[in-house]
């Protein structure tokens, strides 16, 4: 889905361009200091492209993994040559975070194109720098102005992965082709709960070849296999070109971990889980998508996911968690209470105050569960008067 806010004129678009470098280094031969062209073994490398994410009017956040442990090393420019670098900074990858990487980038002009530079430098040898990739995003405006963006969600759900042989995630492909200031992403960035199958056959007769990956070949129970079903969808070309140039407004729903969770539930049985706890399997989806989705940190402290971004004087955004705080909202709940809970207390005053303190003309909020659909799973449960998150056997809330 594609919106556009208008203040009555067209941003401007830069092609992107990539680049690339070798890395030279120094070794000592005879008390001479002697350059020598490092081989590729020793270069640490990007695995799965870049990503930038909450994206406001002077910071925007930047991702990237390596392959080892190392230094990321990040440069910023207005300018796609990087004749003038504006900033430069760095943060350390190490195992414990699946070697990636995060950098808040502040101080930036507002309503400008951003191009940022990414190498990793080899933390045993730091004469030793990987070849660069470069992203770029665009800054939201200081003034009234056309802002654009796209939504959606729900990506490798249902078994349905990449088939190179269609072109892989396509959606990408055309989302990217309407040149949108950002992307938010409505939840389940990953389908923990669904394991991927090489083929499936189509109704007609044709088959269904999937990019198979030991992480997705089963449900997601370790945090490595909640780590790899991040890494199986950022396999994806499409995916990962939509990244380099389109910052993501992430939120998260219940498929990054399993299926309809809810805090103090327990596992499906029948679904393949060894794991027991549920507890765990949050755990590790939580650490997950945080460790790989661009969430500015100063705004999600402690695994936090509801969060405000003010995208210019037009728009905020309202970025909503209805996974981690709501009640069990059992069959024979009929008074408004925890059960029906659905935001929790703390982040329903916090929406209803940041709402209140906005002066954006449009406030979006963007909510991970639907609002007027009959499911078990999300508010609407049937009719009559809304009392909170409804009864699942009542369809309303006494009062």
């Amino acid at each position: 889905m594609a919106v556009r806010i208008s203040a009555g004129a067209k941003l401007s678009r830069r092609s992107f361009l990539s680049s690339a470098g070798a890395a030279v280094a120094a070794t000592t031969i005879d008390g001479i200091a002697r350059p020598y062209v490092s081989v590729a073994s020793d270069r640490p490398r990007i695995t799965h492209g870049l990503q930038s994410g909450d994206v406001s009017i002077d910071s925007g956040v930047v991702w990237a993994r390596a392959d080892r442990a190392a230094r990321m090393l990040v440069d910023v420019s207005t300018t796609e040559s990087f004749k003038h670098v504006r900033h430069s900074a760095y943060v350390d990858v190490l195992p414990e975070g699946d070697f990636t990487g995060k950098v808040l980038l502040e101080d930036l002009p507002p309503g400008q194109d951003i191009f940022y530079r990414i190498r990793f430098q080899n933390a045993s040898s730091p004469t030793i720098i990987g070849e660069p990739q470069v992203g770029r995003f665009r800054t939201a405006p200081a003034h009234r102005k056309t802002v654009s963006f796209v939504w959606s969600g729900d990506t490798a759900g249902g078994g349905w992965g990449i088939d190179l042989a269609r072109g892989g995630m396509r959606t990408y492909a055309t989302m990217l082709a309407n040149r949108p200031d950002f992307f938010i992403h409505s939840g389940d960035i990953i389908y923990a709960d669904c394991a991927i199958g090489a083929r499936y056959k189509l109704p007609n007769g044709e088959m269904w070849q999937n990019v198979v990956t030991e992480e997705k070949s089963k449900v997601a129970e370790t945090l490595a296999e909640f780590r790899g079903n991040y890494k199986y969808n950022l396999t994806d070309a499409n995916l990962r070109a939509f990244n380099a140039e389109v910052p993501i407004f992430a939120q998260w729903d219940d498929h990054e971990v399993t299926d309809d969770w809810i805090p103090g539930g327990t596992i499906h049985s029948g679904e393949g889980y060894r794991e027991k706890s549920l507890l765990n399997l949050i755990a590790r989806g939580s650490r997950a998508f945080h460790e790989f989705m661009p969430l500015r940190q100063t705004q999600a402290e402690a695994g936090r996911v509801y969060r405000k971004i003010s995208y210019g004087p037009l728009l905020d955004v309202f970025m909503l968690d209805m996974r981690s705080y709501r009640g069990a909202n059992a069959h024979e709940v009929a008074n408004y209470g925890p059960d029906a809970h659905l935001l929790g207390p703390t982040q329903l005053a916090w929406l209803k105050r940041e709402l209140m303190r906005s002066r954006a003309t449009w406030k979006v909020i963007a909510a991970d569960l639907p609002i007027g659909v009959f499911s078990h799973d999300a508010i609407a449960q049937g009719d009559g008067a809304a009392c909170g998150r409804e009864s699942r056997s009542r369809g309303f809330c006494r009062s």
